[in-house]
């Protein structure tokens, strides 16, 4: 692909203007925070005071020219971004990743857990007209067609959409399919933004009741947004802010040094560590937060046989994939999503490299002499290094892998159906919203194609137990399942770096990627 430099950023040559060439999934990212809360200081200087005016600039990897502004959509980082500066969820994760109330001002379940009613606070759309009941149902209605893919689609299955109803204009009773515990999740779960009733187009002129308004959007290249000073929660500090696309890890960095950009997301350890005592930009380092792994497809050769499957969890040596694709910035894993977060199976033993037992299990499984495809690609920090010593990880136990480099534009769509071992990584949310959106048979991001009726039910069970032991309990069987037989083989978690002009302030640093504080510019400004 040949690439012309934008003008808007004059000096970032072939590999370090803003342009197409990316993605960093969504589906893929978890931050566990550091630090303690909204960092006023940003490594500059001043009272902390939020001060009004001025663009802020923001670079993401971006999704090329088929990104869109449909919040319903909303896949990769920049997309969500993007979102959740036009709209609004009726609740969202906090940092600990709890369900707190947004549109939503309250919920209340009746004694079955089966009916719940949501009261909407006063909140208006950017073209003046109240957000509603019916806006709501509309906006669940339509992410759950089933005629299309929408993220969020397996998160709302268990609302009934049709028996759902408006009570009156802020009030709306959902009615289930089944007992639902956790049902405040389900409100927060991904991609379930609120629109205006009967809006389908969203590129050109986007219309929500977030804390930003529409004025631009080129896609793969910058959308520009405008303080709304009517938003409920209080109007944003900025006047404006530009989210720019900018692929190469390299472009973001230089274009935040060189002072094109003030927020770069998404930095390599390299580049955090580099950066970290210079004083010029500010780093912000949280700990121990993507989900890095290896996703096998469960429903094809040769990883339909469970005994691979296993062989390929004891060829890895976590600690030198840690070591060595994430220099260190992270710890290692256990082949399961959510280390820290509520349910976690903390309690099953460490995971470690046995070569002998993985050849063992290979000849057993007929498969001594094995070749893999790996599809890795550049897109996110580490993928490439970590094909790379898995692959020589895997050569020792006589397995051998070829490692296939795909395109940055295209990566996170191309692995999800095609292929057969992929680099993976996952993002901040609760257990059971990991499981709704990747591990059920009617999961539109299930990248292992794990699909067994008995886990969905085992799923369902889980929602409908009250007592929290008891809930807890199935969703520890379910880990011990996923752990012994499924299809992520997750190495580590690896800390997530973000740069910020110096200048900036009210950087939230103890919010995981994906959660209401994450990328939350309507609470930053410049100092």
């Amino acid at each position: 692909m040949n690439h012309t430099p934008d003008s808007r950023f004059p000096g970032l040559g072939r590999r370090g203007f803003l342009a197409v060439s990316g993605a960093a999934g969504l589906g893929a990212l978890a931050l566990t925070g550091c630090g303690s809360g909204t960092d006023t200081a940003a490594g500059g200087t001043g009272d902390g005071k939020p001060k009004r005016g001025g663009r802020l600039r923001a670079a993401f990897a971006g999704g090329g020219a088929s990104e869109t502004l449909d919040p319903h959509l909303a896949n990769l980082f920049a997309d969500v971004a993007r979102a959740k500066a036009l709209f609004d969820k009726l609740a969202d994760y906090g940092a600990d990743l709890s369900a707190e109330p947004r549109l939503a001002s309250g919920w209340e379940p009746n004694a079955g857990l089966d009916r719940w009613k949501v009261t909407l606070r006063k909140a208006a759309f950017h073209d003046g007209r109240p957000v509603t009941a019916k806006d709501v149902l509309y906006s669940y209605r339509r992410i759950a067609d089933p005629k299309k893919a929408f993220r969020a689609k397996a998160s709302l299955e268990p609302i009934d959409l049709t028996a759902s109803r408006a009570v009156d204009e802020r009030t709306v009773e959902f009615v289930l399919k089944r007992p639902t515990a956790e049902f405040p999740n389900v409100l927060a779960t991904f991609g379930a933004y609120i629109v205006p009733e009967g809006a389908e187009e969203f590129d050109e002129k986007a219309v929500g009741s977030g804390p930003f308004r529409f004025v631009s959007f080129a896609p793969g290249r910058s959308a520009v947004f405008k303080r709304n000073p009517d938003y409920w929660e209080g109007a944003p500090h900025l006047d404006e802010l530009e989210i720019v696309v900018a692929n190469e890890e390299s472009a973001r960095i230089n274009a935040l040094l060189g002072g094109q950009v003030e927020y770069a997301h998404e930095l390599n350890p390299t580049t955090g560590r580099t950066h970290e005592r210079s004083g010029q930009i500010r780093i912000v380092r949280l700990r121990n937060s993507a989900m890095q792994s290896f996703a096998m497809k469960t429903d094809r050769k040769p990883f339909d046989d469970p005994r691979v499957r296993e062989a390929f969890f004891l060829i890895a040596d976590r600690e030198e994939l840690v070591q060595g694709a994430l220099s260190g910035a992270g710890e290692i894993g256990n082949d399961l999503f959510g280390k820290g977060y509520e349910y976690y199976a903390d309690g099953l033993p460490q995971r470690e490299q046995d070569l002998g037992r993985a050849k063992s299990l290979l000849k057993k499984a007929g498969a001594e002499d094995l070749t893999v495809t790996l599809d890795t690609s550049p897109v996110a920090a580490g993928f490439t290094e970590a094909a790379s010593i898995f692959r020589d990880q895997a050569a020792e136990a006589g397995v051998t892998i070829k490692v296939r480099t795909g395109s940055k534009d295209s990566y996170w769509r191309d692995i999800l159906d095609g292929g057969t071992l992929c680099s993976y990584r996952s993002g901040a949310m609760p257990i059971e919203t990991h499981i709704s959106q990747r591990l059920l048979t009617g999961s539109t991001t299930n990248a292992t194609h794990w699909k067994h009726q008995d886990f969905d039910a085992l799923y369902q069970q889980a929602q409908s137990t009250k007592d929290k032991k008891a809930r807890a309990a199935v969703y520890q069987r379910m880990q011990r399942r996923l752990y012994a037989e499924g299809g992520f083989l997750v190495w580590g978690f690896a800390d997530w770096i973000l740069g910020t002009a110096k200048n900036v302030r009210g950087v939230e640093t103890d919010a995981p990627a994906n959660s209401l504080d994450w990328a939350r510019f309507d609470k930053v400004w410049l100092a």
